[in-house]
Parts: C-alpha cells; structure tokens; sequence
C-alpha cells in the first residue's frame, strides 16, 4: 500500500471517530434532559423481614382475611350432640345463601381431663367424613357445601334436611302406631338404594347405616348422611379390622361382623338396610339386642345377645346355606345356642306385611352368607319396585301425615363455644359487618359505574374537540 493511500485511510477513520463520539455525546445529553424533566424519587427496594415466611405471620396474614362462621351463617341452635362435637342449624347471611337453610357439624379438637382442655388434633373420622363428601355427589347423598377451619376447629356446612327416618318412626309409633304408607316406604327405601348403589360403584362403605343417618328433605328427597365411618375399599393396605374393630350400630350389624370377620364387603351395608326396611315396616328395631361394652380396646366381646335376637327369627345357620362360617372367627360360639327354626315370615305377616315381593326382598337383604346377599345395583331392579305403586321421587306424594320440624335447641346456639353475652354481641357485629360489606359493594358498584361513565364521557368530548368522536368500536369518526 502507497503512503498517499494509508493517509487518507488515517483520515477516514479519525472522521468515523469524531462522528460516534458526537453521537454518542448528543444521545447521553439527551437522556441527561429527559431524566431531568422526568425526575423520580429514587424507590429503595423492598426487603421482607427474616420472619415473613414463618407461620406466625402466615397466619395472621390468613386470619386477618378469613371470614368467621358466625359472618357467613346465622346459628338458629343446635339438633344434637355426640362424641364428635355438635351439629347445628344456620340460616345463611349472604345475599346468594339467604333464607337458606343449613346443618353445621362441628368437630372437637381437644378434650378435657381434669379440668384441664388438651388440643388433640383432627380425630380420623372427620378426616374421612370430609375427603369424601367433597368428591361424592348424588341426590341421595347428603350435599357438603364447605369446609370452614376456625380456631383450632373444623365445620362442615351441610344443605338442611328437616326429617330423618328415626324421626319419622317415632311419630308413626308414638302415642299410638300408625303405619306408614307403603309408596312412602316403598319411595324411602328405593332412594337409600340408589344413593348406596352410588356408594358401592365408586368403593365406598358407609358402615353406619341406621334411621337417624338416612335424611329426608322438605320436599321428601332421602339423603344419606354422616360418613364418619365410611371408607373406601377397592385398594385396602390392610385389613378393615387392624383399622376399626367395631364398626355398624349394634341392631344393625351383620351376622359376619358379629362372628369377628377381619374382612367384609358392602354386603354388611345391605344387611343394615334389610334392617332398616323392617323397622319401617314394623315401626320398631327388628333385632333389639343388648351390647356388650368393650373392657379395653385390645380385645371385642363377643355380642352374644344380639346374635341370639338374630339367630330368634331368621333361625341358625348351617353350613350347607353358608358354607365359609366355619372360617370366622367366633363360630365355636354357635354352640352355645340351641337350634331355631327360620320364622322371618311369621314375623312379617304378624306385622301386617301381605306383599310377597317386599317379603322376598327382605329375605335378599337379610341372607345370612355375604356372598349371596343382594347387591345395592341388584336390589333397584326388584320386582317389589317394578309393581304398582312404584318409587316416586317426593317419598311423602299422596301422604296424609304432617310430620313435625326437626327439633333444635335454642338456648345454645354459640358455635364458637362462648359466653351467651359474648355469643350474643358477636352475632350482632357479625350481622352488622356482612350489612356494611354488601352497602360497601353496592357503593363499590355504584362508584364504578360512576366513574366509566365520567372516563367515557371525558374520553368523547376530548375526540370531539379533536374533529370527531369515538363510538366505542375502535374508529373514529368525523363530524360533518
């Protein structure tokens, strides 16, 4: 390369460099003036505290946004108490849940011993009661709205039912029997059917079937309920009994579970049911037998009363009509007993009972081998149910009873578990607070409205100034 060629390159590349660097200087200038006319207040950047992601602040961040019982539902007083804690009727207090009517169960968390309160935790059947009524939903089932978690307790919010089936019997039996209609019966007995065929199809066992658990809704719609004891069975770990050794009513458990099966099948619901429909039938428990408490949970007695009432109108089992009853457990038992001849029948007609296909199906329910008794799917297509009058959806159609309104007692109605004075003064603030949030949303509503209709009002005159105005599809228009 010439000398006259690497002088002019020289020259080209301090002008190329002249050229950036005055560029390079107008754009910072630029930004400088911006940032001038711009200026912010410098943010300094925000830093949680060591604790924030401990669960003491968790949890008051949670509590300060939770919503109590008390604000949601109207506590009316409670139906009943038990070993779990109280069930309670509420009335709704929302603008969606008004005048709707409600079952709260409360579960217990602690006991006391000594005077003194101990925090237990979750019992098991609450637990269960809760994982399954949130995935099982039929119309014979009992309806879990919602699960609330308030001060160490748990309550679920059941749909109201105003009756149940021990409810009715004592009004048909007290002061003197009336017996119930056979379409209400008929109607009350294919609906716990259909809701356990439901049960069983989806490997549920309710293992607690009795009258007081089978409800019945002002508009005579039966639903199953308190599935404390329920559990699924299509993949145990093992044996139903290492989990609960006693399990069903006294009056309602079957042969198999009185002779110490370690496994069963929902055939013990089915037997619960045969027990129920004769209960219906005869306005009385058909096996009453006396229970023989446990001394300890190591071991369970052996229910010898009970199997005797049993054993007194469906007559002793042999092994030609159960041929595994030698495996159970407590067969040696049976020797105790003398010889009785089957008597269901006689029973059944000494209770006015004419129909044969309701008699055939009694005798379905009540087989002594599980293995042959009639299945929840089987028993819906029963010729007692195919005959006039068939099932009908309100089991109380053409019905001449009024029954009377579930009882609740109102002197105790804080579910919270406090003072009546301090019951009471929440129950106000609560009203008033669920008053104030739905005024506060109204206005919330109202302001809203309010200010779209100013934004698009300042939004069309500002294009009107602008020669035309904007009809909320995207173009402008001109005015002419």
């Amino acid at each position: 390369m010439s000398r006259h060629s690497q002088n002019l390159n020289s020259v080209y590349q301090r002008q190329l460099s002249q050229q950036q660097q005055q560029v390079s200087s107008q754009y910072l200038q630029s930004q400088h003036r911006q940032q001038q006319h711009h200026q912010l207040p410098v943010q300094p950047m925000r830093v949680a505290s060591s604790d924030f992601f401990t669960i003491a602040p968790y949890r008051s961040r949670k509590d300060s946004t939770r919503i109590s019982v008390i604000q949601k539902y109207e506590i009316l007083g409670y139906i009943a108490a038990g070993t779990y804690g109280k069930v309670y009727k509420a009335r709704g207090r929302r603008p969606d849940t008004a005048n709707m009517l409600f079952a709260i169960k409360k579960f217990k968390t602690d006991s006391k011993d000594n005077e003194t309160v101990h925090y237990t935790g979750i019992s098991q059947s609450a637990i269960r009661e809760m994982s399954l009524c949130k995935e099982l939903k039929h119309e014979n089932i009992t309806n879990l709205v919602e699960i609330v978690l308030e001060k160490k307790s748990i309550y679920l919010v059941f749909d109201f039912a105003e009756y149940d089936l021990l409810q009715i019997i004592h009004y048909h039996s007290h002061p003197d029997l009336k017996h119930i209609p056979e379409l209400t019966l008929k109607s009350a007995v294919y609906q716990i059917l259909k809701g356990l065929s439901f049960l069983h199809q989806n490997w549920v066992l309710h293992r607690d079937l009795k009258p007081a658990n089978i409800m019945v809704t002002n508009e005579g719609v039966v639903k199953i309920g308190d599935l404390g004891l329920a559990r699924k069975f299509n993949n145990p770990l093992q044996s139903f009994y290492s989990g609960d050794k006693v399990v069903v009513t006294i009056w309602y458990r079957a042969p198999e579970l009185l002779l110490g099966a370690r496994h069963y099948t929902p055939a013990i619901d089915m037997w619960a049911v045969g027990c129920i429909v004769a209960e219906l039938l005869s306005l009385r428990p058909l096996f009453k037998g006396e229970e023989t408490k446990m001394d300890n949970k190591k071991q369970v007695p052996f229910q010898e009363n009970q199997l005797l009432k049993i054993l007194e109108i469906l007559g002793t089992p042999t092994l030609n009509k159960w041929p595994t009853l030698n495996s159970y457990p407590e067969y040696q038992q049976l020797s105790k007993f003398t010889l009785f001849p089957p008597n269901l029948k006689a029973w059944y007609e000494t209770n006015h009972g004419t129909n044969k296909n309701c008699l055939k199906l009694l005798n379905e329910l009540l087989e002594y081998d599980p293995s042959k008794r009639i299945t929840a799917s089987a028993s819906l297509n029963h010729k007692w149910f195919q005959e006039n009058p068939k099932p009908v959806t309100n089991i109380f159609q053409g019905s001449r009873f009024k029954y009377p309104q579930r009882k609740i007692q109102k002197d105790d109605n804080d579910i919270l578990g406090r003072s009546s004075q301090q019951a009471a003064a929440a129950a106000a603030a609560a009203a008033a607070a669920m008053t104030a949030a739905q005024h506060q949303q109204h206005s919330n509503n109202m302001t809203y409205g309010s200010y779209n209709t100013m934004q698009n009002g300042t939004r069309r005159n500002y294009n009107m100034m602008n020669g035309g105005f904007d009809d909320g599809s995207g173009r402008k228009k001109r005015m002419r």
